[in-house]
């Protein structure tokens, strides 16, 4: 019998923190954040990928890059967040569905998240919280990856 989604999880998340561990005492620190690192990113490509998905179900869409805009980013609590506006140019209420980056200042990818900002009024703009995944340390940036209105 397969145990639970949440137990296999836990268990592959103790042999990981384990496996860092062996390396770290093994091999010495540099190896141990090496190591750390490789599952941050894989982490991170996997966010990434899933945000992917979810514009991939958007019926419909049409690029909409330029009508969206990532204002700068902040804290709150232990997530990074950033104020997202979609400023819509057609004469009909539309929809976004945006992909909004945190890059830190050395241009790398931290974190990916999927924003929709709904009802966005005919000429109108309103605007949307993009928050963090996870918590993200240093200088970051917030950026549109990908925007679509539909």
């Amino acid at each position: 019998m397969n145990p639970p989604p949440r137990a296999r999880l836990r268990r592959a998340a103790g042999a990981a923190l384990l496996a860092l561990a062996v390396t770290g005492a093994a091999t010495g620190c540099d190896a141990a954040k090496e190591a750390a690192g490789d599952i941050v990113s894989s982490a991170t490509a996997a966010v990434a990928s899933a945000a992917q998905q979810k514009m991939d179900q958007v019926k419909d869409g049409v690029n909409a890059s330029g009508d969206v805009d990532a204002g700068v980013t902040s804290v709150d609590g232990d997530r990074t967040v950033a104020t997202i506006t979609a400023t819509n140019p057609l004469d009909t209420t539309a929809d976004y569905a945006v992909v909004v980056t945190f890059r830190d200042d050395g241009g790398n990818l931290l974190d990916t998240v999927f924003l929709t900002i709904d009802g966005v009024g005919a000429k109108a703009s309103k605007s949307g919280t993009a928050r963090s995944n996870r918590t993200l340390s240093g200088a970051t940036t917030a950026e549109i990856a990908q925007a679509l209105r539909h």
